[in-house]
């Protein structure tokens, strides 16, 4: 098919669109980007004698470091069969990245030979043979919403940090802040293209839809919150929204508000006691755990809570609604009131980063600006998260209900701790649920369908030599957290396991995961059978593995 134009097939693909009538749908690399990058656009090779080297060969967090024999810099469809095909015929062991904010080892560990690295495929833009609308793996997030919002006025639900990925954040589901409103960003993945290697070798680029009678829809599942570098080389994504009707390109995807309206608040430690600290957090599990429905009238109204340590010395909170909805001022204002009520602190203004959040003093009282530059405000200015010199450690969870006296107690007591010193660590408590709720747990890969919020416990530092001090921390912290449940978050009433895109190795350890329940069902629940399923017809070999990667299911 090499001489085949790409373009042209694919404005041809109506009928195909409707169903794929293949068993295996071979494609031509990907044609839209611009002609200085085509479909077969080569990238660098670069190995250790390179002055790149140092820089590709680890990735946000510090803490892992990989040596392998070269990187790859993937520019197109074609370079990515290439480079695998040539890596798969050496034996060499390989990883796959795309903006390089994984919290594990997955890319960079000592095992890795060839890093396939995607953050020069940058391109998004709109694919009428698919009605779609395109991304490219290493395109960074704000990038994302800045090319699908001012070329045609539409969104994707994805996350607040400006420099994640697009690749690994949609293949492990992505969240944000409209995601109550509009529910994961793989609720809107209507198509994935992969380049896969099968137990002979053969390499292949396989387009795979969500349409019911195409018979790679196992493979475009697979991609709907089955984690990053499982499957294969993820080189386009398409998004179309369920639903979506007519040859528009601005009504096949979600529109995010014209105007947002927001506030950021900041809650002194020295106003907080430990019967303070506890109400306050239990108002906002409280809250969320009655407004989370599907149908709520507060589906357009989601907050962003980073609960820091002592040493940082303060607490703060953004909170954005949809302006145009009715009683938007009212529904922010009652929120806000629920937070602090019956606390007895007087929230201040937010003059000082903390975790993900800027400071933003403007906002003390809540302010009504567009959308974009709202995403803009919240989502290109937080040294913390995205600072590369740092180390990390994090930990997740989904929250079903409130929290418990003794979670918040745990909470308090190593946020406070008198020899920890770090104000670089928080607890991030994410407004989860309403359209997130709408789906059932198989529908995507992603089976979290009934929380309420979700957690991010985090630490960050910089010298090598307090590595085992921040992971003691943050590890006694999770595991008494949830002693109750074998020290991680069971799947139950309560609580409903953790997120692939913030992976953490302690849970395949029983040392720290003593509840007997798998890390594999931690992470998928019962979706984790049927991943299997799909990584022993597309990676049946295991090629594509990492450390708490997907085993292909048995014979």
């Amino acid at each position: 098919m090499s001489g085949i134009d790409r373009r042209r097939m694919l404005g041809n693909s109506a009928a195909v669109v409707g169903g794929i009538a293949a068993a295996s749908v071979l494609v031509e690399p990907a044609s839209a980007a611009p002609a200085a990058k085509g479909p077969a656009a080569k990238g660098a090779k670069v190995a250790p004698t390179d002055p790149r080297y140092p820089l590709l060969t680890t990735g946000n967090n510090q803490r892992f470091v990989a040596r392998p024999d070269y990187v790859a810099l993937i520019r197109s469809s074609a370079d990515a069969e290439q480079a695998l095909r040539t890596a798969y015929r050496a034996g060499k062991r390989v990883s796959v990245r795309s903006g390089g904010h994984c919290f594990a080892d997955f890319v960079c560990n000592p095992e890795i030979e060839v890093i396939l690295d995607f953050s020069e495929m940058t391109d998004v833009g709109y694919d009428p043979g698919f009605r779609a609308f395109y991304v490219e793996p290493g395109a960074r997030l704000m990038n994302v919403y800045e090319a699908l919002y001012k070329g045609w006025g539409v969104t994707v639900p994805g996350g607040i940090c400006y420099s994640v990925g697009a690749g690994g954040h949609i293949a492990g589901g992505g969240y944000g802040l409209l995601s109550r409103a509009h529910g994961l960003v793989t609720d809107h993945l209507y198509a994935v293209e992969v380049v896969v290697v099968d137990d002979r070798g053969r390499v292949r680029t396989v387009v795979a839809t969500r349409e019911e009678d195409d018979p790679n829809r196992d493979l475009w599942w697979a991609h709907t919150g089955g984690g990053g570098g499982n499957f294969g080389l993820v080189t386009r994504y398409w998004f179309r929204s369920p639903g979506a009707t007519g040859s528009e390109p601005a009504d096949q995807l979600v529109s995010p508000p014209s105007k947002v309206l927001v506030s950021a608040l900041d809650f002194s430690w020295d106003q907080l006691t430990e019967t303070r600290f506890a109400r306050l957090l239990k108002n906002f599990g409280a809250w969320h755990e009655q407004h989370s429905s599907p149908d709520s009238e507060y589906r357009h109204l989601s907050s962003l809570f980073n609960v820091s340590s002592k040493a940082h010395g303060s607490i703060g909170m953004f909170t954005q609604v949809d302006a145009d909805r009715p009683n938007a001022r009212k529904l922010l204002d009652d929120y806000n009131r629920a937070i602090t009520a019956g606390t007895g602190i007087k929230p201040k203004a937010l003059t000082r980063a903390t975790g993900e959040l800027p400071p933003m003093p403007q906002l003390a009282e809540p302010k009504e600006m567009p959308w974009l530059q709202a995403t803009r405000l919240v989502g290109t200015n937080n040294p913390t998260i995205t600072n590369p010199t740092s180390r990390g450690a994090h930990k997740s969870a989904y929250m079903r209900k409130n929290f418990t006296d003794q979670q918040i107690a745990a909470l308090y007591k190593h946020m406070s701790r008198p020899d920890f010193d770090n104000p670089d660590t928080m607890l991030v408590l994410f407004s989860f649920g309403g359209q997130v709720n709408a789906l059932a747990p198989d529908a995507t890969a992603n089976a979290q369908r009934s929380s309420v919020f979700k957690m991010c416990f985090q630490t960050f530092w910089e010298d090598e030599s307090e590595d085992d001090f921040y992971l003691g921390w943050v590890r006694d912290l999770y595991e008494e957290f949830f002693a109750r449940t074998g020290g991680v978050p069971v799947i139950g009433d309560s609580t409903d396991g953790c997120y692939i895109n913030y992976p953490d190795r302690d849970l395949s350890d029983p040392r720290h995961n003593r509840s007997g329940v798998p890390w594999q069902t931690l992470y998928y629940k019962e979706n984790y059978p049927r991943l299997q399923q799909v990584k022993r017809r597309w990676d049946p070999s295991d090629f594509f593995r990492h450390s708490l990667s997907i085993k292909p299911a048995k014979g």
